[in-house]
């Protein structure tokens, strides 16, 4: 009897919580405390959130109110120690955490050195990167940066070095490296530039077969009168039969170029 009292207890305090919620933070510490919006627990008495752990410890922080802190800086974490946060509450409501990206590594990379070679080779060397946060490598053409490649950062404060295989295009090239926040907020290296020997590229639009033919391969974009872009690619030609007639917008090479399908 006694056994069956226990097992009852257990299965009763697991109903309890079967559909009670977790919501985990897991990254670095980037010495940025988490703020959390909590509510009123559905039965009108207490809060959503009953418990948050810090790396599996339980915090002292207070949480028995509409709004607070998970305060990271008293447990003596050093810039880049893992982090995990886990916030448990009851079941009908769930609290909203203000900055999720708070554990997220930030770019803080310096450039040691950036080159590129005539054969659009690009390579560089960093120092200080504080997680891995991809680089996105951008060229400077059609008048804007394009993404044009990514490279994954090994996220180290120590010497890291890169390369990343370009496609040239004719006449100047410029390249350069970013990374990007959880914010959106970018870092990026200086540019780097060489004059390319290769041809330029030139395009025909041949109304008949309603497409447009490359000299040479190329990566081309396509727009529409207004700028809206409609087609991306990379090859010889581009098949335009789907389009209507108007007036397009086609960027390649190192080009930008206006046509009329008629």
């Amino acid at each position: 009897m006694k056994l069956l009292s226990v097992v009852f207890l257990a299965m009763f305090a697991f109903c309890l919580n079967a559909d009670a919620g977790t919501v985990v933070l897991e990254g670095k510490y980037q010495q940025k405390n988490i703020f959390v919006v909590n509510s009123v627990a559905p039965e009108g008495v207490g809060f959503c959130v009953y418990e948050v752990l810090v790396n599996g410890e339980v915090t002292s922080d207070e949480i028995n109110s509409n709004a607070f802190e998970v305060d990271l800086a008293i447990w003596g974490f050093k810039l880049g120690d893992g982090v995990v946060v886990t916030i448990n509450y009851k079941d009908g409501c769930e609290p909203r955490v203000l900055n999720p990206g708070a554990l997220e590594p930030r770019p803080t990379f310096e450039t040691v050195q950036i080159n590129v070679d005539e054969g659009g080779m690009l390579t560089w060397e960093t120092l200080n990167e504080q997680g891995r946060i991809p680089f996105v490598v951008q060229q400077y053409k059609w008048n804007k940066w394009v993404n044009v490649g990514e490279v994954m950062g090994t996220g180290t404060s120590t010497k890291n070095s890169y390369s990343f295989q370009t496609t040239p295009v004719s006449g100047t090239n410029k390249f350069r490296v970013i990374q990007k926040s959880y914010e959106g907020k970018n870092r990026q290296s200086e540019s780097v530039e060489f004059n390319s020997s290769k041809p330029e590229v030139t395009f025909s639009y041949d109304k008949k077969s309603k497409s447009i033919a490359f000299s040479s391969e190329t990566n081309y974009e396509l727009y529409d009168e207004y700028g809206r872009i409609i087609k991306r690619g990379f090859g010889t030609s581009a098949d335009l039969t789907v389009l209507p007639k108007g007036v397009y917008y086609v960027s390649y090479d190192s080009e930008t170029k206006k046509f009329e399908k008629r």
